[in-house]
């Protein structure tokens, strides 16, 4: 069972990033979104998709808004193009991953730099 959820999961991630890169136009969203990572639930019946931007000018909380707002079309759409008996229900998370490895690779700068014999 969970080689399929994998396989749902990738599906998923796939799909859902295509669709907001061509699909989805809200100029809410700003620049560049990435699903980052999606988590189905073991029953099929609930997704966790979760998403960063790089763009500066996106706040978290306006995207996720925008993002929960369109999860009724992206279901949508994803049943047109998936052969799934069951499309999940979809809930937008932010993924902060890509800032936190940010911030560990200029603290070990920081500590790099501070050693460093004179």
């Amino acid at each position: 069972m969970a080689h399929r959820i994998e396989r749902v999961n990738n599906l998923l991630r796939r799909e859902i990033s295509q669709l907001l890169q061509r699909q989805v136009k809200d100029p809410r969203l700003g620049g560049f979104i990435t699903v980052t990572k999606v988590s189905t639930s073991p029953d099929l019946r609930g997704a966790k998709i979760f998403v960063s931007s790089i763009s500066s000018e996106v706040r978290k909380e306006e995207l996720l808004s925008v993002l929960a707002g369109a999860s009724g079309f992206l279901r949508g759409e994803l049943t047109k193009r998936l052969k799934l008996r069951h499309i999940p229900e979809l809930t937008f998370h932010w993924d902060d991953s890509i800032e936190r490895g940010d911030h560990l690779l200029r603290l070990i700068e920081r500590v790099r730099a501070d050693s460093t014999p004179d």
